[in-house]
């Protein structure tokens, strides 16, 4: 067994998107291949409606597959082939866009004005890029809860962990997406295939990544007017931790424990052509979607 060294640290970043929703960004565009298949990673957690409220109209989809896994409010969505519907806390919809697909998705909050959910871009391979679309809806009580002897609770999404499957089926990189949760103070050890690229994102709590010889979590340091260090941070809220090669992912839990989303998944190393959230393998097969979009030949 070997456990996986922390490959780097990276805070996410404020940004908009949408018609002006606020939110945080891991990853996403340019080069992303040490992700592959994995292509932008959004944490849309807020409790101000204004901030949220305006939505993601329209818009169009090719290429890909996009991962909406909802905490807290709801998330009203529609599409250009009539499916409607919402996301609650816990839900989860795992929608391929394949050939094309226009929809929406607007944010409401819950009764306290809160909105928290993430949003994960997966690549297709070039075989499945002009797939039909297709969704699956996940309700929240469909999802395995496995909770270890430790305290350690796991809420599989998609792929095998610990001889549950998560209702998620048939996507081409075969991913793992596992929601996390290890108590206070405790070290806990998780299975990863070395085959697989891997990145943890942190949104509750504290804790350290270990390689087999030391931790690997101080992100920043915070300093008072005089310039003296006030507090040294562990890997925390908002942190994604990309993990280097090996079979194994090992984590200690601070003072408040430690919640994070662990996914998975085998790349696929084939070229990368981005327009936004059109994604193929060349840039001809691009300008032939923005054509088709230009004439309204896109929805197939």
């Amino acid at each position: 067994m070997s456990i996986r060294p922390v490959q780097r640290i990276v805070k996410s970043s404020p940004t908009t998107e949408g018609a002006g929703v606020k939110l945080h960004r891991a990853f996403g565009f340019g080069d992303t291949g040490e992700f592959d298949p994995f292509l932008l990673f959004d944490d849309f957690r807020n409790d101000r409606p204004d901030d949220y409220r305006a939505g993601f109209p329209w818009h169009p989809h090719r290429g890909i597959e996009t991962i909406t896994y909802v905490l807290a409010g709801t998330v009203e969505h529609g599409d250009s082939l009539g499916n409607r519907g919402s996301l609650g806390a816990g839900d989860v919809q795992w929608m391929t866009a394949g050939r094309g697909i226009m929809h929406q998705e607007m944010p409401q909050g819950d009764d306290r004005g809160r909105m928290h959910g993430f949003q994960l871009w997966a690549n297709l391979p070039s075989s499945l890029k002009l797939t039909a679309p297709r969704y699956q809806d996940i309700p929240a009580p469909e999802i395995p809860d496995v909770v270890d002897d430790d305290g350690t609770r796991v809420r599989v999404i998609c792929g095998d962990f610990w001889g549950k499957r998560g209702p998620v089926d048939g996507i081409a990189a075969d991913p793992r997406y596992l929601d996390v949760s290890v108590p206070p103070g405790r070290r806990k050890t998780l299975r990863v295939e070395t085959d697989r690229h891997a990145f943890a994102y942190v949104f509750a709590g504290s804790g350290s990544f270990r390689d087999a010889s030391q931790p690997l979590g101080v992100l920043t340091e915070k300093a008072g007017p005089d310039g003296e260090v006030l507090v040294r941070e562990r890997t925390g809220n908002r942190s994604l931790v990309l993990f280097d090669r090996g079979d194994e992912v090992t984590v200690e839990a601070g003072e408040e424990g430690i919640r994070f989303l662990l996914v998975s998944g085998k790349p696929i190393e084939e070229p990368v052509a981005w327009y936004g959230p059109i994604v193929m393998n060349t840039n001809a097969e691009l300008r032939q979607a923005m054509a088709e979009l230009r004439d309204g030949t896109f929805i197939r």
